[in-house]
């Protein structure tokens, strides 16, 4: 059997007040924790989105567009309506690798770190320290008491702790906007998504325009090499003038420098596809075509009250109000009192013997503050945040008219120009007949080459017309799909609970990364991993 340990009185009543010191200091944690989340008044106006009275349907209409609302929605891959294998592995690369893309994401992770350095505020600060020093004094120094000692040694421990109850809900209010911040990140983030497809599908149609129209010159160059064949054949039988020589030669010439043009013009739309797609232009390459696409799909349209739900910008703002609306919050609660509590102690001892009671010091209080007077400054600040939550509420009308108005344009447009190259394809036809007519009125002496070059100029410019106007109806195409949110949904943004990124008790382990949240994830393991820039992240 052990021995039974003795304690004299002296012993039994310093552990009787350790005891009873550790069991108020368990009992004012308790309390800490539970006024974290305890009753607060709440100075934030009641917030609701404002609402909008909006139309029944959309004013114009479009051949791509369904007549009557339709159940369906537009596919978040919305590129793949086009059957452009393509323009999928674009899109594809481009989401993995744009860095503009990443860098959005990267704003949402550290607006979710702010949201936590704030949330920080509404708990306890703890903190511990551990000193030493050792002095020596000189022999001879002045007013040195007798036998004082020339040398000292201090080692001290102790702990520091304080807190500010949210009495005001200020820094409530705080964590709360911090939250909106954050949701408006997401937002932002859908938008650049939706933003960057939308502008890899227009810059990949505006190359595929190029290649049209370089199809069109290279076919039309081929033939006026002919015609200058003929001319000059006539010309050395003495049956034409020189003039018809220089005519034709300069129509060839000319139309070669514009495909060059052309050419040049396509060069430059690939750039900015490989940047895109985050490669170097010299390592990145578009194979030609010779012909445009043709859509043949329709895409699933939606009444305008749907609208506000369905694009990011309009999501963006609305956040931006919810910030603005707590913002008021915050400044009301400056005109009430400020209280902080705070607590200190420790041991502290000339030597490493600290563990003592007759060593411990403590300190504990709290200060209630409150300006009485500072010229005007809160009333200042309160009226500021009202005008700037009315200015919040402007934008938000301004960002829906403007929404509205990119669906109207691209329902509009897609209609106009839909039936402006219906009318091209038909007088590309008889620009094409008057040509064949001309050249066998000319080789038949019966007009000048002065008639056979205006034919032959009106064919190559009425054939370009029809290259140009199907390259903007599929333009317009792609900015009424992203008028009309891309398949974008606000339910898409995180909720308020997803936000914190980490639990507040958890360790620092994989601390550069948080958990994804909205869909948004960040490869915060190897950010290099798209330093290569001569081949793309996704392969084909």
């Amino acid at each position: 059997m052990g021995k039974r340990l003795r304690t004299t009185p002296e012993m039994s009543r310093i552990l009787r007040t350790r005891m009873r010191r550790s069991g108020l200091l368990l009992l004012l944690a308790l309390n800490l924790s539970a006024c974290i989340d305890g009753p607060a008044i709440d100075l934030a106006p009641n917030y609701e989105p404002t609402p909008f009275v909006v139309p029944d349907a959309w004013h114009g209409s479009s051949p791509f567009v369904e007549a009557k609302p339709s159940d369906g929605e537009l596919r978040p891959d919305w590129w793949k309506l086009f059957n452009d294998p393509i323009l999928n592995r674009l899109e594809e690369q481009a989401m993995a690798a744009n860095p503009d893309l990443q860098a959005a994401a990267e704003r949402f992770v550290q607006a979710r770190d702010m949201m936590m350095k704030v949330r920080s505020r509404l708990i306890p600060q703890l903190g511990v320290e551990f000193g030493a020093s050792d002095n020596r004094q000189s022999v001879n120094t002045l007013f040195r008491a007798p036998n004082a000692p020339i040398e000292q040694s201090d080692y001290s421990s102790g702990g520091l702790a304080t807190w500010e109850p949210d009495f005001w809900s200020a820094i409530r209010n705080r964590v709360r906007a911090e939250i909106y911040q954050a949701e408006q990140r997401a937002a932002e983030y859908g938008l650049a998504r939706l933003s960057l497809q939308a502008e890899i599908a227009a810059d990949y149609f505006t190359l595929r325009g190029y290649d049209a129209q370089d199809s069109v010159y290279t076919q039309s160059i081929a033939y006026y090499k002919k015609s200058l064949e003929i001319v000059d054949a006539q010309f050395k039988g003495a049956i034409v003038p020189q003039l018809d020589v220089a005519r034709a030669e300069y129509l060839l010439h000319s139309t070669e420098a514009k495909e060059l043009d052309i050419q040049g013009k396509r060069q430059v739309a690939e750039h900015a596809i490989a940047i895109l797609v985050n490669m170097a232009p010299a390592a990145f390459s578009i194979a030609p075509v010779d012909e445009l696409p043709s859509p043949n799909f329709t895409v699933p349209q939606n009444i305008p009250a749907s609208l506000l739900e369905r694009r990011p910008d309009i999501a963006q703002m609305e956040r931006q109000m919810a910030q603005a609306n707590r913002a008021i919050g915050i400044a009301r609660a400056a005109f009430f009192p400020n209280v902080v509590f705070k607590a200190s102690g420790g041991y502290e001892n000339g030597s490493m013997n600290l563990i003592a009671l007759a060593n411990s010091y403590w300190s504990y209080g709290a200060s209630v503050s409150m300006p009485l007077f500072q010229g005007g400054l809160r009333r200042a600040q309160l009226q500021q945040s009202w005008s700037a939550y009315r200015e919040t509420e402007d934008k938000y009308r301004s960002t829906v008219l403007n929404a509205f108005r990119e669906v109207e344009n691209g329902l509009s447009l897609t209609n106009r120009l839909t039936l402006a190259a219906d009318r091209q394809d038909e007088a590309v036809k008889a620009a094409l007949q008057t040509q064949n007519l001309t050249m066998e009125l000319y080789l038949g002496g019966l007009i000048t080459s002065l008639d056979l070059i205006y034919a032959q100029i009106n064919t190559l410019t009425a054939r370009i017309d029809a290259v140009v106007l199907k390259t903007e109806r599929l333009k317009s195409l792609v900015a009424l799909v992203r008028a009309l949110g891309g398949g974008w949904n606000r339910k898409q943004l995180p909720a308020d609970d997803q936000i914190q990124p980490f639990g507040v008790f958890e360790e620092y382990g994989n601390a550069g990364k948080p958990a994804p949240a909205g869909g948004i994830d960040v490869p915060a393991d190897n950010n290099r991993l798209n330093n290569d820039l001569t081949k793309p992240l996704v392969q084909p």
